[in-house]
């Protein structure tokens, strides 16, 4: 990631948390993340490190339910309103850095959590390579991505793809629901769970 970037992101911060699934305002779209989050995660109190964090929405859903969390941005003003978002709540953390090369201590990690930035990094397989490292023998990786209107993102078997080569299992669930957007959508949007194979 370069420094204009950082920039480009820095600019869109102050409106990040307009669409629903970023700011989950409306508490249907909150719910609906929560129970896929729940769906995801172990359901014991897990470390989880949220690579490209955004306002840290995410982080602090998993952090309620006493999930530890690490999250990692680029932008300095995302990872500055995450802070403001998260206040004094314990569990969780914020920190400035690549999401594909995380400062981040290797196996350690019960799971690594990235939404909406695998499709948007120069090596996708390099920064998954490095992400599993992240990981604890028995730890998941969850990316939630999407093939968008635009023709940007990655596709679901891209992406399985992408986490089979890294060495995991890789399970596929779409998410066309309305209810995790706020709207109904059109293009092709999906979380991939990955696993150490047995």
């Amino acid at each position: 990631m370069t420094s204009r970037e950082s920039e480009r992101w820095d600019a869109q911060a102050a409106s990040f948390d307009e669409e629903a699934d970023h700011g989950l305002h409306d508490p249907l779209v909150r719910d609906a993340w929560q129970s896929l989050l729940r769906s995801l995660v172990p359901p014991i109190p897990s470390r989880i490190a949220d690579l490209g964090c955004g306002t840290g929405t995410l982080s602090l859903l998993l952090a309620e339910d006493a999930h530890r969390v690490d999250g990692i941005d680029f932008s300095p003003e995302m990872v500055r309103r995450a802070e403001a978002k998260a206040g004094t709540f314990p569990g969780i953390t914020f920190a400035v850095g690549d999401a594909s090369t995380p400062d981040l201590p290797p196996e350690s990690y019960d799971v690594v959590l990235c939404r909406h930035v695998l499709w948007a990094l120069p090596d996708p397989a390099a920064a998954l390579a490095r992400w599993v490292e992240l990981l604890v023998p028995d730890g998941r990786m969850v990316l939630v991505e999407g093939s968008w209107s635009t023709g940007a993102g990655l596709t679901a078997d891209q992406t399985v793809t992408l986490v089979e080569e890294a060495g995991l299992t890789a399970d596929l669930e779409l998410l066309s629901d309305p209810a995790y957007w706020g709207k109904r959508i059109d293009d092709e949007r999906y979380v991939v769970l990955g696993r150490r194979r047995a």
